[in-house]
């Protein structure tokens, strides 16, 4: 009978832990506070643990758990006086936002975050996924940062800013006070979040064509260089006229439905490649066209947290569609958000679990270009005779070049069932976008690029050879074979286990 009684209690265990993660079956044992119980426990742990989370091929399944979401969001607004990307911020015309999800039930907690900044790089990008990790209880493999790259607004890396602190130039790159406070606020929102997350049921999946936004930035002549470069407003009118070019003219969506509330999801997910300027370098704070289109989802959807990503944006911009007069920045915003409204339209639902999410990581080392070296960017940095300006893009290059020796870049990919969202650094150029599309023509493949911006600009090998603002020394700090780098490493990360099987 003792034995009978034993076995029974076994198979509790086992039960147990497909409700209940580790700490919380560790902390029901203490307070029963059986011997015999706690014995079994820890002759049977390892046991238990595979059956309750076994790895298969890279990923961590999870057996009949219901995959959680908790949505985040704080204020991301700099005060006046405080430096922005071309000026100070003399007025605010709207506020900035950092938003976000956490996904929780499969394995430790996934964290994704955007901010409405122009750029989080080298230690500002680790000390945002620090904070947010150590907030969400997981790790910063874990978490993905990205900007939606506004120009007008603040950037935040504290390896430049310390550079140019050292040459008495401090404060005038960054508020370093005003990103600390914002990354701590991040963090806050993340930590009172996770006490209180709502089971997702159903995923849905959509995607709408964009019209007139979006156009490439770099117009070829017949010699197969860079003639023009149709910049976010343009009046060139040969650069308008010039046909829109290589762009991904689809918003993508992804949206989150929870058992309690079917008819509304708790948090949307959108991904859209352009440069998101309609105006700008005039001292006028503001989300610009993404954030207002952003609010038109909001509007739809009261109740529900939206978070927008630029995609594989570097080379795509509102060029062909823009001005730059203050009036075209509503139009902007329409036509970008129907398109948003139109994929919420479009949603396909299908059911989802723990089991269906996967976190892959890929660590790649991106290779500076030749023409950066430590001894010439310090004799810049230190020299006084040379403008501000150019000690400021000295400091960038400087840590870039340190960080991309010292270690390597992180690149992730979230996998829903069969959407695969990839998270990738740097002012990417659309070209990688549509190649991850390709890579997996029978699945659902969206983008979030503008992680760690540290590298600024990155191309494809051929776009180094075509000129262009895009590609230069002072723009793109990564050397043309990046693309070697980047595309592998993208491949891996949609490959799936489940292939061929």
């Amino acid at each position: 009978m003792q034995r009978f009684v034993r076995s029974q209690a076994v198979v509790a265990f086992l039960l147990l832990l497909r409700r209940f993660d580790a700490w919380s079956l560790c902390t029901l044992v203490v307070r029963k506070g059986c011997p015999w119980v706690n014995r079994a426990f820890l002759l049977l742990l390892p046991l238990l643990a595979l059956a309750g989370a076994m790895p298969m091929g890279g990923r961590t399944v999870v057996a009949d758990e219901a995959l959680k979401i908790a949505t985040f969001e704080t204020d991301a607004t700099p005060p006046l006086g405080s430096p922005c990307a071309y000026r100070l911020a003399e007025r605010i015309l709207d506020p900035l936002r950092c938003r976000g999800i956490v996904l929780l039930g499969s394995g430790r907690p996934i964290v994704l975050c955007a901010v409405d900044w122009i750029g989080i790089g080298n230690e500002g990008y680790d000390a945002w996924r620090t904070a947010l990790a150590q907030a969400a209880g997981t790790t910063t493999e874990r978490v993905a940062v990205h900007v939606l790259h506004q120009h007008d607004a603040p950037f935040c890396d504290f390896t430049s800013e310390r550079l140019l602190a050292e040459q008495g130039l401090g404060g005038r790159f960054m508020d370093v006070a005003f990103a600390q406070r914002v990354i701590q606020q991040a963090a806050q929102a993340v930590r009172r979040a996770v006490q209180k997350p709502r089971a997702v049921a159903q995923l849905g999946l959509g995607q709408a064509r964009v019209e007139k936004v979006a156009s490439n930035r770099r117009i070829l002549g017949p010699d197969g260089k860079v003639k023009y470069v149709r910049f976010s407003s343009c009046r060139e009118p040969a650069a308008i006229a010039a046909p829109e070019g290589t762009i991904d003219p689809y918003v993508k969506m992804i949206a989150f439905f929870a058992n309690e509330q079917p008819e509304q999801p708790v948090a949307v997910l959108s991904y859209y490649a352009t440069h998101p300027q309609s105006y700008y370098r005039q001292g006028d704070v503001s989300a610009d066209f993404v954030g207002m289109a952003r609010d038109m989802l909001d509007a739809r959807l009261p109740g529900c947290l939206n978070v927008h990503f630029d995609g594989a944006g570097g080379n795509v911009a509102a060029g062909k569609y823009n001005d730059g007069s203050k009036a075209n920045r509503p139009v902007l915003a329409r036509r970008l958000g129907k398109g948003l409204l139109d994929a919420y339209e479009n949603l396909k639902r299908v059911p989802i679990s723990a089991a269906d999410v996967e976190w892959r990581v890929r660590k790649v080392w991106l290779p500076p270009r030749d023409t950066l070296d430590r001894q010439t960017l310090r004799k810049q940095l230190t020299n006084a005779s040379l403008s501000e300006d150019q000690r400021r893009r000295a400091a960038r290059q400087l840590a870039f070049l340190q960080r991309a020796e010292e270690k390597p870049f992180e690149l992730s990919c979230l996998r829903l069932g069969t959407a695969y969202v990839l998270h990738m650094p740097g002012e990417l150029f659309v070209e990688y976008q549509l190649a991850a599309q390709k890579m997996r023509p029978d699945g659902f493949v969206a983008m979030a690029a503008y992680g760690d911006y540290s590298p600024g600009y990155i191309g494809t090998e051929i776009a180094y050879s075509q000129g262009g603002y895009e590609t230069g020394p002072n723009a793109s700090l990564t050397a043309p074979r990046v693309e070697h780098v980047l595309m592998p490493a993208m491949a891996e990360l949609l490959q799936d286990d489940r292939d061929g099987r």
